[in-house]
Parts: C-alpha cells; sequence; structure tokens
C-alpha cells in the first residue's frame, strides 16, 4: 500500500518523484477466545500483504474488584490478593498475546502488542482512536439477539463507536461458539 505524493502534498525536502511509503496500522483484538483468533488468522490470510502493514494486537483485561456482599460486613481483599490476581491476569493477558504473536511470527508478518485493563468494548475504542488505527479487526461469537441484548458485544459496541473502519469476522462453521 505504497502512496506517492504530488508535488503540491510533498513536503519541501522531499523530491517531488520520489515515492514515500505510508504505514498502515491494524489493530487486532484478541482474547481467549477462538473466534478473536480466527478473525486474526483470516486477518493474516486475506489483509496482510504488504510489509508496510503494522500489526498491533490488542488484550483487555477486565480490573479486578473484590467482592463485597452487601447482606453482611463489608470485605476488602488484602493487598496481596490484589497483587496475587493481577499478575495472574497479566500472565494470563501475556500468554494469549504470545498464541497470537506466533501466528503473526508462522506468516512473516511483524506485530506489536499491547495489554490493558478496563472495559473491552471502551478501551478497544479508546486505544484504537489514539494509535490512529486504519482498520480494527474484532472476531465475533455469533450471539444471537437474546444474549447479545443481556451480556453485551464488543463487536456490535465497537462498530457503533469506534472512530475508523471495523471488520467483524464472523466465526467459521467449525468454530464451537464460546458462550
Amino acid at each position: 500500500m505504497e502512496a506517492e505524493t504530488s508535488a503540491a502534498n510533498a513536503p519541501a525536502s522531499a523530491a517531488s518523484d520520489t515515492p514515500v511509503t505510508m504505514k498502515k496500522m491494524i489493530m487486532v483484538a484478541i482474547d481467549e477466545s477462538e473466534e478473536s483468533f480466527y478473525a486474526l488468522k483470516w486477518a493474516l490470510d486475506n489483509l496482510i500483504n504488504d510489509p508496510s502493514i503494522i500489526i498491533t494486537l490488542i488484550n483487555v483485561q477486565l480490573p479486578f474488584t473484590p467482592m463485597v456482599y452487601p447482606a453482611g460486613p463489608v470485605v476488602f481483599a488484602a493487598p496481596t490478593v490484589v497483587e496475587a490476581v493481577k499478575k495472574g491476569q497479566h500472565e494470563n493477558a501475556t500468554r494469549i498475546l504470545s498464541r497470537a504473536l506466533h501466528l503473526c511470527k508462522q506468516k512473516m508478518v511483524k506485530a506489536e502488542t499491547l495489554i490493558l485493563d478496563g472495559d473491552p468494548k471502551d478501551m478497544i475504542c479508546q486505544a484504537a482512536h489514539e494509535l490512529h488505527a486504519d482498520l480494527l479487526v474484532v472476531g465475533s461469537r455469533g450471539l444471537g439477539k437474546i444474549k447479545r441484548a443481556f451480556l453485551g458485544s464488543v463487536s456490535d459496541y465497537c462498530a457503533h463507536h469506534v472512530q475508523c473502519p471495523i471488520l467483524i469476522v464472523k466465526p467459521s462453521k467449525e468454530i464451537p461458539k464460546s458462550s
């Protein structure tokens, strides 16, 4: 995806006949679901045909909030418990992204990773905006209307709120749906 700049648009220091390579950034949202890995594989097979494309793999972990029971005394988790949970979440995100990086390496595609904490829907949209993603790729779990209404859909939310083009990759028939 090379773009040539015209003399009118070229910077003063650039020669008007020199092609300028524009880097494109594709962000792929990855979680532990097979549907997200299917979306990554689909993107690698069908979208990535140019070495100037940068892949950013993003994994968002929900923040840990200790359970507080309203019917009894207020219970707070000890700081060591909170740290242990956060460490476990980070290790899980690292494992997931390592698997995704391995797929990229097999296709000889260079990729970056990003681990964020927060609500996945909001954080994916925010990261796509802040990193100026040219395309967001997300997998779809193929939830029905009722499940989507109760559980929410990250892909549906992103389709309505992200500021860049989005590609929602539906699961193939061979992949069992995650609930």
